[in-house]
């Protein structure tokens, strides 16, 4: 993101580069996909919301206990990483009481639910599956698959005992905190009431799949499911592919993100004849997956795993590092920067500042990915379409070796809505580009609702303090000290992205939160504290301080095509408030790896 230069010209006009020229290509394309609707035109999956999308493929029958109106110490709402990692830390400072509650049928989050054909990482397995050295273990290939992801997270459970006391298939419906017991009461669609003295919200990113609003979605007379509740009794096959019962069907997907890139080219394989709707196309990078070899990895010394994260997430942050421990295609934007500043010295160019270069580098990294599609896909009008003009981060890049060669299938087509989206669903099959195409199958393949304001994207309403309701407190924008904790409600712990400091390798991100949480957990159980509240002097510091960080940030979003990276285009100071940290991953993390080191948790009123 950002101008090139004028001192830059020169290179990039070597290089085949008119960067005025993609400028104004991108900002022609980010403007036909604005729409005035921003993030209303999806509509989330719940309980009140097509109901039937949310239904889990894995469960059979309806699951029954009778209601608990019991007392824990610690309630962890969420199985996904994010209450594993807290659980793993915990456990690992000898805290018990700990009750993990979560809709899911077991521990594992996005990936109990992500079953679809193809699922897998899209950052390496090595830094994206959590405690390898812990566990003593190795991931088998460079991209784990979904289902070696899920087994590596029921291993996380079995190692650190969090499968003692679970309420799995248990949907929160609210929480409540007591001032007089200094107890949370957690209401849930069993008709429980428990009770904890701590509770911690761990409700991820992807916790709720969306759907896009068209018109006419409840009348498809067809099969229709979300590809976060895939269908195998209907397609037939496993997470390997081989959808047999689809050999006689035509199949639509709407969506082309990272999930229709990893499921479109087992779809392709399987079915009689597929339509790829697309608004906007993913920029698809090489994957280049293959097996790891253990030895590559049997020397390294202690910490290597923490030192690998670190690593990543300073290189896909921009930095300039002289190691690249990952080296794949999240962090080629350092290196054709360090290519750029040897080529630019062989002009005469003097670069004083090396981010000088960052933006021609981001186009020449773009100018490849659109390469690329030319080099495989043959049909020129299909290529044309499914060339991504705009900045590399505007949407999260893709990496895949198979989704544009499905391209090249006779029973494979795109229907490029050239950024209007499909028009509605109707009895038989959609209406795009004015022309219905008719199905047997709709797949939705329309991503998690992960921009909505976090107090309204939990499925549950949390009440702190003389009634106060964290979606009125958060009314005007998110308030938190540090991202987990805010002021009126005491004994209640956040893991999410909202202020804190966000990476592309989520589990990174989710690592240290654990960490500073059981830190701090710990740390009052010392004391013997049974209350934890974050001042409002501490609150305030910090939501100034990310109002601050955030106008590079804001301005930056506002030139990237809609996506849920901005609000769907609807930039504004509220939304970044209630984003991420944006002076970065690391900074943020030394920022309260710093604050644990002084010992005086300051910031917080222990009772």
């Amino acid at each position: 993101m950002g101008l090139v230069t004028d001192k830059l010209k020169p290179l990039a006009d070597a290089l085949g580069i008119d960067p005025q020229t993609l400028r104004d290509r991108y900002r022609t394309e980010r403007d036909r996909r604005l729409r005035p609707e921003g993030l209303g035109q999806f509509v989330r999956i719940d309980r009140d919301h097509h109901h039937r999308f949310e239904h889990d493929p894995a469960l059979a029958g309806a699951p029954s206990r009778a209601p608990l109106t019991d007392q824990v110490e610690i309630a962890i709402i969420g199985a996904g990483f994010g209450g594993l990692l807290l659980g793993a830390e915990l456990r690992k400072a000898g805290i018990d009481g700990l009750r993990f509650i979560d809709r899911a049928g077991d521990f594992g989050g996005v990936w109990y639910w992500n079953r679809y054909p193809g699922a897998a990482c899209d950052t390496e397995a090595p830094i994206y599956l959590p405690l390898l050295e812990e566990l003593g273990v190795l991931p088998k290939r460079k991209y784990a698959t979904g289902p070696e992801i899920h087994a590596h997270c029921r291993l996380i459970a079995e190692k650190f005992d969090l499968y003692r006391d679970t309420c799995f298939h248990t949907d929160v419906t609210d929480i409540s905190w007591d001032e007089a017991s200094g107890l949370w009461t957690i209401s849930t669609d069993h008709g429980d009431a428990m009770r904890a003295r701590f509770v911690v919200v761990s409700a991820g990113v992807m916790d709720r799949p969306k759907l896009a609003d068209l018109p006419g979605l409840e009348t498809f007379r067809g099969h229709s499911f979300h590809t976060s509740r895939w269908d195998y009794s209907y397609t037939g096959g496993t997470s390997a592919g081989g959808l047999t019962g689809l050999s006689d069907k035509v199949v639509g997907i709407i969506g082309t993100g990272a999930t229709a890139v990893q499921c479109v080219p087992h779809l392709g394989a399987g079915a009689k004849q597929l339509y790829v709707f697309q608004r906007t196309p993913s920029s698809i990078d090489r994957r280049d997956d293959r097996e790891l070899d253990p030895a590559d990895f049997a020397n390294l010394g202690a910490g290597w795993q923490q030192q690998r994260m670190e690593n990543f997430t300073a290189l896909v942050g921009g930095a300039l590092l002289e190691e690249d421990l990952v080296a794949d295609g999240w962090t080629s934007i350092p290196r054709n920067m360090m290519r750029l500043m040897d080529q630019a010295r062989a002009f005469g160019i003097e670069i004083a500042n090396p981010y000088e270069v960052a933006p021609l580098a981001d186009m020449v990294k773009m100018a490849e990915i659109r390469a690329r599609v030319d080099a495989v896909v043959t049909d020129p009008a299909t290529a044309a379409a499914l060339k991504p003009w705009y900045d590399r981060f505007c949407k999260r890049p893709c990496f895949h070796d198979d989704y544009l060669p499905t391209f090249n299938r006779p029973n494979v087509t795109l229907v490029d809505t050239h950024g209007e989206g499909v028009e509605r669903v109707t009895a038989g099959g959609v209406i795009a580009n004015g022309r219905e195409y008719p199905l047997d199958c709709l797949i939705y393949s329309t991503g998690y609702d992960a921009s909505s304001p976090f107090a309204k994207r939990i499925s549950f309403g949390i009440e702190g303090r003389g009634g106060l309701t964290l979606q009125d407190k958060w009314a005007e924008g998110a308030r938190t000290f540090h991202g987990y904790g805010t002021h009126d409600f005491p004994n209640l712990f956040i893991m999410a992205h909202v202020q804190t400091g966000l990476s592309l390798n989520f589990p990174h991100m989710i690592g240290e939160q654990a960490r500073h949480i059981a830190h701090i957990l710990n740390a009052a159980r010392a004391q013997g504290a049974q209350r934890i509240e974050v001042t409002q002097a501490a609150e305030d510091a910090w939501v100034a301080e990310i109002d601050k960080a955030a106008v590079s940030m804001v301005e930056a979003l506002r030139e990237c095509t809609p996506s849920y990276f901005n609000h769907e285009g609807n930039v504004s100071r509220l939304n970044a408030r209630n984003s991420a940290y944006g002076g970065g991953p690391l900074a943020f993390y030394k920022i309260i790896a710093d604050w644990r080191a002084k010992g005086s948790l300051t910031g917080l009123e222990l009772t």
